[in-house]
This record gives structure tokens, C-alpha cells and sequence, in this order.
């Protein structure tokens, strides 16, 4: 199985830097950025990224409007909200926009890995599913 492809997105340079370090001794390909501009000019120019950690509190373009923007231009990158600020309207707000999934710091490593893994399938199921639909297109205009 290919190394899931992640992207973490946080003000917090030490955080960063310990969760890259643990992350990628999980075998996971890790990017790391500190603001949601960051965020949206590295899936501009990687287009292989299939999971993003995002913080909800960042000063300038925080996470709930991050989240907003990925999932207007990136539609199928699954994005795990991860706070240690959070409130139950940020969840459920999150939620709506499309987030995988909402998760408090200090968040259990092994919890972390599972929930990338969980919404890495579910990415690489709907690119299956593309795939299978534009095949089945020129298929069909070839016969």
C-alpha cells in the first residue's frame, strides 16, 4: 500500500514540528504549513495530498474558513479538524462544511493515525470511483 500523503496545517511551530516527527515514524508522507494561505497554495502545487490536519484557531484565515475554501477548490481532500479550543458550535460548523472528522488536543497518536487512515480510504474510494466513471465514458463513446 502507497504512504498516505499528509498535510498539517498549525501556528504552532513545536506542535508542528513534534507531530511531523511522530507522524512520519508511522510511515506516513508528511507536509507541514503554519496558516491556511500556506494550506491552500501547497494543494495548489501538490496535488497528491489526500488528508489534511487543520487547527481551528489561526490568526488570519482560520481554520473553520481554511476548511471552507479546501473544500470549495479541493472537494475530495478529507480535512480532520484538530483544536484544543474547541466548542461544540466550531464541531458541529466544521462538520457541515464537509470535515472528516473533529478531534481535541493533546489527541492520542495512535487515535490520529487510525482517523488519517479511515479518511485516506475514504479519498482513494471516491478517486476509484471517478476513475471507474471516466473509463466507463470512453468505453462507451469507443463502442
Amino acid at each position: 500500500m502507497k504512504k498516505i500523503k499528509l498535510l498539517l496545517v498549525d501556528d504552532e511551530k513545536p506542535f508542528l514540528d513534534t507531530i511531523t516527527k511522530r507522524l512520519e515514524k508511522r510511515e506516513l508522507n508528511v507536509s507541514a504549513v503554519y496558516s491556511g494561505k500556506e494550506a491552500l497554495a501547497e494543494l495548489e502545487n501538490n496535488k497528491s495530498i489526500e488528508v489534511i490536519i487543520l487547527d481551528v484557531k489561526m490568526p488570519g484565515m482560520d481554520g473553520i474558513e481554511t476548511l471552507g475554501e479546501i473544500k470549495k477548490r479541493f472537494p475530495l481532500v478529507e480535512v480532520i479538524m484538530l483544536t484544543g479550543h474547541a466548542t461544540v458550535e466550531t464541531a458541529i460548523d466544521g462538520m457541515k462544511i464537509g470535515a472528516f472528522d473533529y478531534l481535541m488536543k493533546p489527541c492520542d497518536i495512535d487515535v490520529l493515525v487510525t482517523k488519517v487512515e479511515d479518511a485516506a480510504a475514504k479519498k482513494r474510494r471516491h478517486d476509484e470511483k471517478i476513475m471507474e466513471a471516466r473509463m466507463k465514458e470512453i468505453t462507451d463513446r469507443m463502442a
